[in-house]
């Protein structure tokens, strides 16, 4: 696992339940590792927004703000801003594979439901949205 950026970015993930931190860390893993493969985003920035970890693209400033949190029904979910097409290009490419919350996001209950080859494509489209 990678080290976290800041402090306040780690308590934000230790403040999860166990199962939620679990679905979280295979996220955040995800998201470090598509950011890896995609030079053209260039070093994405771990930082909170809305106290959840999210991850940004400042030196090219190519992608779409990503976040991963929890919700009320204690799900735990990858999302993009709402104002953008990330979510429902996903949606329509791979239809009726995953528990989409609407334009903002995909829901996890467990960490068997993470397909990492589809949400690759999620995450790569959300680091390089303004290109």
């Amino acid at each position: 696992m990678r080290p976290f950026q800041t402090p306040k970015v780690k308590a934000a993930y230790d403040a999860y339940a166990d199962k939620q931190r679990e679905i979280a860390l295979i996220l955040r893993d995800l998201v470090f590792d598509v950011a890896d493969d995609t030079p053209e985003a260039g070093e994405i920035e771990e930082t909170l927004k809305w106290g959840q970890p999210s991850f940004i693209t400042p030196q090219t400033k190519s992608g779409s703000t990503l976040r991963i949190g929890v919700t009320k029904d204690g799900s735990t979910g990858l999302y993009a801003h709402c104002g953008t097409s990330i979510i429902a290009d996903y949606a329509a490419t791979f239809p009726s594979e995953d528990r989409i919350d609407g334009n903002r996001g995909v829901l996890f209950a467990t960490t068997d439901e993470i397909a990492a080859d589809r949400l690759r494509h999620l995450i790569r489209h959300g680091l390089t949205y303004h290109l």
